[in-house]
């Protein structure tokens, strides 16, 4: 039987901590008979130590030099194409580094791909680290998460936590979009999937650990002043209206994209509107 090569692709920045316990537990895993992974990872200019203590606990780890103005999808990307460039991997995993996987989880995924025969994207969920089993992060139904403990579950597109990506996909998408900065790569990359009549499946459990991040954020916060707001929105880390326009315009039509442009202006001007209405964690 031939080996099967996993690349597993990071992006980092400044959360060392996190990062070298989501990478112990990378290498905890349970690996499957001839099976093997190598890891991609994007130092986005850490300040921190992340890259050196990497290096020093994980001498095998393949690190990317950024500059600090990559962010999560070109990070993502950054790593994607250094993958690419080493050699043909059978797999590629998405992985965030504030997300601490179980024992279990690439065995489960390739499983789970083996039954869609490698055609299709298999996302790994995850639940909060503080034993409550909220579920945090994984494959999407419109934007609302889709339910755990239902089995293996079709999805509309996905969050990048933990994505495996078989081959067969790549070839056919190619990398996330570095149109992107941070957020919207990982929805994107879904949406185009499924353009191309392509298949999303979510485990039906959770296999990693990963807390929600703040639920206002700072550009539509009511509690924030306008100019900071205002400079919030347009932040790579915030919700950027160009990259909104793009988004939608891609997948929705420019009517929908005009729209949500609109709404994510008034919001920003007028956010007790939306709390109003309890919509405040609404995108």
């Amino acid at each position: 039987m031939s080996s099967i090569h996993v690349a597993v692709l990071l992006t980092v920045y400044n959360r060392k901590k996190q990062t070298l316990r989501c990478l112990s537990d990378l290498y905890k895993q349970t690996l499957p008979d001839n099976t093997n992974f190598e890891v991609f990872l994007t130092d986005d200019g850490c300040t921190d130590g992340t890259a050196e203590a990497i290096h020093k606990e994980f001498p095998n780890v393949h690190i990317i030099q950024g500059n600090g103005t990559l962010f999560w999808n070109r990070g993502m990307w950054t790593a994607w194409n250094a993958a690419s460039k080493a050699r043909e991997f059978e797999y590629y995993l998405w992985l965030n580094d504030d997300t601490f996987t179980y024992p279990t989880m690439i065995k489960e995924l390739l499983n789970v791909s083996k039954d869609k025969d490698d055609k299709a994207i298999i996302v790994g969920p995850t639940i909060d680290t503080h034993g409550k089993g909220v579920h945090t992060y994984g494959g999407r139904k419109g934007m609302v998460l889709v339910p755990l403990n239902e089995g293996v579950q079709e999805c509309d597109t996905f969050n990048g936590n933990i994505a495996l990506i078989p081959s067969s996909v790549y070839k056919i998408l190619g990398t996330n979009d570095p149109y992107f900065h941070h957020s919207m790569g990982d929805l994107d990359y879904g949406m185009r999937s499924r353009k191309e009549g392509l298949k999303i499946y979510q485990l039906g459990s959770a296999v990693g650990e990963c807390d929600r991040h703040e639920r206002i954020m700072k550009w539509c916060d009511s509690e924030v002043s306008l100019p900071v707001r205002w400079r919030a929105l347009h932040k790579a880390t915030g919700y950027p209206p160009k990259e909104v326009f793009h988004f939608y315009q891609r997948h929705y039509g420019i009517c929908k994209a005009v729209f949500h442009v609109i709404t994510t202006y008034t919001r920003c001007f007028f956010p007790s509107l939306w709390v109003k209405m309890n919509r405040a964690n609404w995108i």
